[in-house]
């Protein structure tokens, strides 16, 4: 199998890639190891600079690591302008939008600063990158994009985060359904994955009996590792999966079968 482009080295752009134990530093060390050049985007400067330097050490591929607050359109557009304008990268080639938040909190404590912050993240957020590096890969001829739903996003909750989270990772489903379909015929793929449970530190709160009952509830008896999800989003980019567009793939160990 082969999860390079067939038309040489491209850059894939993973947002949220920062934190050691996320999916999106896993997603960039996955890339990287086969072959593409990573650059990451977070809103942890430093830290998008150390896990490039750390990815591109362990695997000689060309990185960049670049402050980037999603929400925030100007934000994004410098950060596309810095990584297009890069003479060390090859051509963005596929974009990882994975950065977001969680809100654990009940709906009626929900207040609209609240609801326009998760939504900013992750719904706002997919919609600007999107649009910030779509326009490399319709000129240099190899676009796959993946957005990062989720499970609750299917069956409305149940994990960790409520209301605000499963609108915003629903919203996202859409989005990714209507642009792949404006995008198909200039060979761009777009797809979606939505993760169950994930071994990772999004569930700020959340206590040692919360996830024993989390993991149990789950058939396999196991939370997702952030390789299992990283290796979907790289296929998922791959040549391979040139005929793959406006899915969503459920990695959640049987806890939703839909």
């Amino acid at each position: 199998m082969s999860y390079q482009t067939g038309i040489g080295q491209r850059t894939v752009v993973v947002t949220g890639a920062a934190s050691p134990r996320g999916i999106g530093r896993a997603a960039a060390l996955r890339f990287a190891e086969e072959g593409w050049a990573v650059a990451i985007l977070d809103l942890d400067g430093p830290g998008a600079e150390q896990a490039a330097a750390e990815i591109a050490e362990a695997t000689g591929q060309p990185t960049i690591g670049v402050a980037c607050n999603v929400a925030v359109q100007q934000s994004v557009s410098e950060a596309a302008q810095t990584i297009n304008a890069d003479s060390n990268l090859p051509p963005v080639g596929a974009l990882a939008a994975i950065a977001g938040i969680a809100s654990p909190v009940s709906f009626m404590d929900v207040d609209l600063e609240l609801w326009h912050r998760v939504i900013d993240v992750n719904l706002t957020g997919t919609f600007l990158t999107c649009q910030a590096f779509l326009p490399a890969m319709l000129e240099n001829g190899y676009g796959r994009i993946v957005t990062m739903s989720s499970v609750s996003a299917q069956q409305g909750g149940g994990v960790f985060s409520k209301t605000p989270y499963s609108a915003a990772k629903a919203g996202i489903l859409g989005l990714t359904r209507s642009l792949a379909r404006e995008v198909a015929e200039a060979g761009i793929t777009v797809n979606s994955i939505a993760p169950g449970a994930v071994e990772t530190d999004i569930r700020v709160g959340s206590t040692d009996s919360d996830e024993e009952k989390l993991t149990a509830s789950i058939p396999m008896k196991r939370q997702a590792t952030t390789r299992d999800i990283a290796s979907l989003i790289l296929w998922l980019c791959s040549e391979d999966a040139s005929y793959v567009t406006g899915t969503t793939q459920a990695i959640n160990g049987g806890s939703y079968i839909s």
